[in-house]
């Protein structure tokens, strides 16, 4: 299953890089600190793929840990994605995938 996570998140990177959101400078380390869910507060759905979601799941993966379960993600996801104004069936169906995977 591992190999399919690395799969999902090269991919949902992709659709980021072809969206035209994928970032080079992080956001400011206040940001990157917000304890709301996905950031909500402080950055941008597709920010908190690429500099929380993504590299965090990519570190429990290198570690050997367990990936966690009951991801839950795509409803969040179907409301910010359009308030971006971001092209979302592509990244709602990767993510639906991954919710999937961890159930």
């Amino acid at each position: 299953m591992s190999q399919e996570i690395i799969n999902l998140l090269e991919a949902i990177e992709d659709e980021l890089r072809n969206q035209n959101v994928w970032a080079q400078m992080p956001p400011s380390i206040e940001a990157l600190s917000s304890t709301t869910p996905f950031c909500m507060d402080t950055m941008h759905f597709s920010q908190w793929l690429q500099w929380i979601f993504i590299p965090r799941i990519r570190a429990i993966l290198d570690a050997g840990g367990s990936l966690p379960t009951g991801s839950d993600m795509k409803p969040y996801a179907e409301e910010a994605l359009p308030m971006e104004r971001l092209s979302s069936q592509e990244l709602l169906n990767l993510i639906e995938k991954f919710d999937q995977l961890m159930n």
